[in-house]
């Protein structure tokens, strides 16, 4: 669902994800229908960004360029 990166220290470890990614899928799952849009990010990505901006103290406005991008292009 996005493009090859390079991975960062701070992101989750295949067995990691393991264990959190049933919680990831029921949330996804339970917002369809919501009228909300379809996913646009995988949801692993966006769990590695938080951990990169909580890990690294980065300002939300500046974000490294390979984080996946928000609406208003931060």
């Amino acid at each position: 669902m996005g493009m090859e990166r390079l991975p960062y220290r701070t992101d989750l470890s295949d067995a990691r994800l393991a264990l959190i990614e049933p919680v990831l899928v029921q949330w996804r799952a339970a917002r369809r229908g919501l009228g909300i849009r379809p996913p646009v990010h995988d949801l692993r990505e966006i769990v590695n960004a938080i951990l990169y901006v909580a890990r690294t103290g980065m300002a939300w406005g500046v974000p490294a360029a390979r984080l996946p991008a928000g609406e208003d292009g931060l």
